[in-house]
C-alpha cells in the first residue's frame, strides 16, 4: 500500500522566526503564546467560514490550499496534542477532540499516544484509533486504511519533525505568516533529510507566502509525466 500512497503535509503555518509552536504551551494556550495568530490566514478562507457556518470569507489562493488538504485523502495521521489539551494517561475518555461530533475527516485518523485508549468512533464516519507506534508503523496503518489514497500528516512540530527526519512525508505545504513569536518549537532547526527536497518559489495571498517541498524523486517523476 505504501507505493500507492503518498504522505501529505498541508497547511502548516509557521512563523517569519520558523517557529510552528509558540513558547509556554499549556492548557490555556496549546499552540503557545501567540500562535494562534499563524492560523488567522485560514479563518479567512471561504472554506473554512463553510465548515463553521459563516457566510463570506476568502475565494483565493488561500481558500484554494486548505480545500486541497482532502482531495485524494483516506486516512489522516496527528499528534496527541493535535487531537487535544489532554497530557500524560487518560483519565477518562471524557475529550472527544476539537472539532466535535462531526469532526472534519470522514475516515480513520490515527493519533500517536504513548498511553492507550479505546478507539473513538464519531457519527460522520471519523474514527480516532490511538496508536502508540514509530512513524514507519504509522504510516503503514494509515495507507492501508487509505485503501490506495493519499495520507494527510496533521501536526504538531514534533510529529512533522519526525515523518521528514525518516524520510516519509512526500509533499509539504508551509505558509509562513508574519507573525514573530521569539520562541517556541522551530520546524525545520536541525532536521536531517531536508536536502532530499525540492521548493517550490514563493507565493503570496493575503500577507501570507505558501512554498511546497516536494521530495527530489516524487517531483521528478510529476516533471516526467508532464
Amino acid at each position: 500500500m505504501r507505493d500507492m500512497s503518498r504522505l501529505r503535509v498541508h497547511n502548516f503555518t509557521i512563523s517569519v522566526d520558523g517557529y510552528g509552536a509558540g513558547p509556554a504551551q499549556r492548557l490555556e494556550e496549546p499552540l503557545g503564546e501567540g500562535a494562534r495568530r499563524l492560523h488567522e490566514w485560514i479563518f479567512e478562507t471561504r472554506a473554512m467560514r463553510e465548515l463553521t457556518g459563516q457566510p463570506g470569507g476568502d475565494r483565493g489562493l488561500g481558500d484554494e490550499l486548505f480545500r486541497a488538504r482532502t482531495e485524494g485523502v483516506g486516512a489522516t495521521i496527528m499528534g496527541r496534542n493535535m487531537f487535544g489539551p489532554v497530557r500524560g494517561p487518560w483519565l477518562d475518555e471524557a475529550w472527544r477532540g476539537w472539532w466535535g461530533e462531526d469532526p472534519p475527516f470522514g475516515h480513520d485518523v490515527f493519533v500517536l499516544t504513548h498511553h492507550p485508549r479505546p478507539d473513538l468512533a464519531m457519527r460522520n464516519g471519523t474514527t480516532f484509533r490511538f496508536l502508540d507506534a514509530s512513524p514507519h508503523e504509522a504510516l503503514a496503518r494509515a495507507a492501508e486504511a487509505a485503501g490506495g489514497k493519499d495520507v494527510v500528516l496533521g501536526g504538531g512540530v514534533a510529529t512533522v519533525r519526525a515523518f521528514v527526519a525518516a524520510g516519509l512525508v512526500d509533499e509539504l505545504h508551509v505558509a509562513v505568516a508574519p507573525v514573530l513569536l521569539g520562541g517556541g518549537e522551530r520546524l525545520f532547526a536541525d532536521l536531517p533529510g531536508l536536502t532530499g527536497y525540492a521548493c517550490s518559489p514563493l507565493a503570496c495571498s493575503g500577507g501570507v507566502a505558501h512554498l511546497h517541498l516536494r521530495r527530489v524523486e516524487v517531483a521528478g517523476e510529476t516533471a516526467a509525466g508532464t
